[in-house]
């Protein structure tokens, strides 16, 4: 900074109005004010620390926010890996039994089941069955179309061939559709 205020020396010749002369014509004498100096250093130091601040607040908003979606959605991949096993359970419920030992393992099957229904529902997942509603993309993936019978609207899903699943807000996997057309 002593740098930037340097100042111009003149020497002062022995004639005094040729000095005076001199010193208009070739001199420009420049007063510097170190308090000015100093209070524009101070407000650009403020201006850095006041953004500084903001990208911290800022850091530390998305950081909370990543933290709050990490836990919100930990079970995701373990969800998407158990909703095969759910579909064959279901598969399983779905078939008669005849025989005591059949029913009896029908029965095992169906405990098995309500457990991982209830896992689910504590994780916050959610079964998507959207039969006899508007089709909608984003939670539901359409097959195949079917022409539209008495009484139904288009667009509308008339069967589901698989069952979709969201964990909170997020689709883990789209109900597989057919929907009037």
């Amino acid at each position: 900074m002593a740098e930037e205020l340097e100042k111009e020396v003149v020497e002062m010749p022995d004639n005094e109005e040729s000095s005076v002369e001199s010193m208009d014509e070739t001199t420009e004498i420049v007063e510097v004010d170190p308090l000015a100096e100093l209070q524009a250093e101070r407000d650009k130091l403020e201006d850095q620390l006041l953004r500084m601040q903001a990208e911290i607040a800022n850091m530390k908003r998305i950081h909370t926010r990543e933290k709050q979606d990490a836990a919100k959605y930990r079970s995701q991949s373990l969800a998407t890996n158990l909703l095969d096993v759910i579909d064959n359970l279901e598969r399983a419920l779905a078939t008669e039994a005849t025989s005591e030992d059949a029913l009896a393992l029908k029965k095992g099957i169906e405990m098995v089941y309500a457990q991982f229904i209830a896992a689910f529902e504590k994780e916050q997942i959610t079964v998507i069955n959207p039969l006899n509603q508007a089709f909608d993309p984003n939670f539901h993936q359409a097959v195949s179309v079917m022409p539209v019978s008495e009484g139904q609207e288009s667009e509308t899903v008339v069967n589901v061939l698989q069952k979709g699943y969201q964990l909170s807000d997020r689709i883990l996997r789209p109900a597989m559709v057919i929907v009037s057309e």
